[in-house]
């Protein structure tokens, strides 16, 4: 695994520190490489917004808060059902086919939540791409993976895997009966469900 996934793994999983600055010296020990990919990868993770900048040059990982996690559901809802819908007349087999082969990657245990949201976006991403637009698949893709940071709650406390995958095979079986209207429909609930359901839990647990 690369240093950037590396590093999103362990903010993940809470090995890394929320809050406080983030020492390349103390990372390159931690991963045994040195300050030169971690500087790197710091940059990257930066531009994700994965981490926010601290001081004059350092940088930390954000608290995770309801507000953030609300805007980023209401622009996926929005923008990847527009994506959808100019994809939905062009779609083809080989774009279900692939996107199954996603799914059925889904499925499988022991596996990180980096990989998972890589996974889920990758399914999303196969039935977009026929939309041809690849400007706006860029902006649905970041905001997937700033979305990622909070799959620790969406697969631990909110148990949602289970859901998810249920409406992925849901949508796939519209698009292939054809029923564009509630294929449209059922991407915005799945995405506004988890959305919601996220920022309730999130105003409970964290401070706003």
């Amino acid at each position: 695994m690369e240093i950037v996934q590396k590093i999103k793994e362990d903010i993940l999983t809470n090995q890394l520190p929320r809050g406080i600055p983030l020492r390349q010296v103390t990372l390159s020990y931690r991963y045994g490489v040195s300050r030169i990919p971690i500087r790197d990868a710091l940059v990257a993770l930066k531009a994700e917004g994965w981490l926010v900048p601290n001081g004059k040059a350092g940088v930390m990982i954000p608290d995770l808060n309801w507000k953030e996690a609300e805007d980023l559901s209401l622009m996926r809802a929005e923008l990847e059902s527009l994506l959808f819908s100019m994809a939905f007349d062009s779609i083809c087999e080989e774009n279900i086919e692939q996107a199954r082969l996603f799914l059925a990657e889904l499925d499988q245990e022991n596996m990180s939540l980096v990989t998972r949201g890589e996974l889920n976006w990758q399914f999303h991403s196969a039935l977009y791409f026929a939309a041809n637009r690849p400007t706006l698949q860029r902006v649905v893709e970041g905001l997937n993976a700033q979305a990622t940071r909070y799959l620790g709650f969406q697969y631990g406390p909110l148990a949602y895997r289970e859901t998810s995958q249920d409406q992925h095979q849901e949508l796939l079986a519209l698009i292939e009966s054809k029923e564009k209207d509630a294929a449209l429909a059922l991407l915005r609930r799945h995405i506004e469900q988890a959305g919601y359901l996220l920022t309730q839990y999130l105003k409970t647990v964290t401070a706003e």
